[in-house]
């Protein structure tokens, strides 16, 4: 299935039913009296979070969506029928702004999380509403009144409790394959993984817990450079962050940490303040081993969590699911923002 992230719609709101100008017809009443009805109301367009779907595919294929119009009145004082709100599905974590302001609208993180985006437009009155005691047959009636539109910036931002961060191949596909039974693409060149790949980790005794493998990162990703953003916003997402780094045969490990933490501070400064730990991975291989046991103190002396592991063999690999399922239960004291959302 092809991942979709991003996607831009035009949302435009059913409008109201014009209201009607209509007399009783009564035998020996001059022109009876006033009894057109009101119009109905458009519908609303409304985005429903929904953990069935997992990207924005869909938009690829249908941008436009409009809600109906409401019932015009008609005699009798019976008023037009008010239409359906027109619900659409999107994934659960989507973020949506209004393409012109770019103002975030809801930040749809539950599943059944509801927000109107555009609202149905009034129906207009009928003329039984101008009847006065010295206007007793008026001949006029309201229109509708239009339905909202807009354009609509949708954004998914996975929700996962543990990502793993990482330049590329410093062999995040081959851990999260490892620890959980996701199978993403793995290969010797840079950017085997284009987009995020989700895994459920058994951490034992029932427990278990979300971890995204995500995109390679190089210096320059805050300004979009390599996947840029398509990778840093769904690291804004995950509780706890693991920085994967190549033991065995990055030339400076230490160096490919600190690019990745100013990578992540250029982009939001609040996500150096996740909880975090460091897996000096390929200690399968000699040169990964020796460097593996020379780093673990010097990162410990920074204050940071360091766990020298193997992704292919697994060798270290439950401790550090031991470790993050700590991280993680702490983290989850806290609750994602929502804004502009619906019950």
């Amino acid at each position: 299935m092809r991942f979709v992230d991003e996607a831009k719609i035009f949302v435009k709101a059913g409008d109201g039913g014009a209201g009607c100008v209509s007399f009783r017809r009564e035998k020996f009443v001059p022109k009876g009296g006033p009894d057109g009805g009101d119009g109905g109301r458009g519908g609303n367009v409304v985005l429903r979070a929904d953990e069935g779907l997992a990207t924005l595919l869909d938009f690829r294929y249908r941008r436009v969506f409009r809600a109906r119009r409401g019932g015009h009145g008609q005699g009798s004082n019976r008023a037009g029928r008010s239409a359906p709100d027109l619900v659409i599905p999107v994934p659960v974590g989507t973020v949506v702004r209004d393409a012109a302001t770019g103002a975030v609208l809801a930040d749809l993180t539950r599943h059944g999380q509801e927000v109107v985006v555009a609202r149905g437009g009034r129906g207009g009155r009928g003329n039984a509403r101008f009847a006065t005691a010295t206007r007793r047959a008026p001949r006029v009636a309201e229109p509708g009144e239009k339905g909202e539109e807009r354009t609509l910036l949708l954004e998914l931002r996975l929700l996962a409790d543990v990502g793993l961060v990482g330049k590329p191949n410093a062999g995040k596909s081959t851990l999260l394959a490892r620890l959980s039974a996701a199978r993403p693409k793995i290969a010797d060149y840079p950017f085997t993984t284009l987009h995020p790949n989700l895994g459920v980790v058994d951490a034992g005794s029932g427990r278990s817990f979300v971890l995204a493998d995500l995109p390679g990162l190089i210096e320059g990703a805050h300004r979009g450079a390599g996947l840029g953003h398509q990778f840093l916003r769904h690291v804004s997402r995950t509780r706890v962050l693991v920085y994967v780094l190549d033991a065995a045969t990055s030339p400076d490990p230490l160096e490919d940490l600190d690019t990745l933490r100013e990578e992540l501070r250029a982009f939001d400064p609040g996500l150096l303040e996740r909880p975090s730990v460091v897996a000096l991975n390929k200690v399968d291989l000699p040169a990964g081993r020796e460097r593996a046991q020379a780093l673990k103190p010097v990162l410990e002396a920074q204050g940071l969590d360091a766990y020298p592991i193997s992704a292919v063999t697994g060798e270290g690999t439950r401790r550090l699911v031991d470790r993050l399922w700590e991280l993680l239960q702490g983290a989850r004291q806290g609750t994602p923002a929502t804004a502009g959302a619906r019950e």
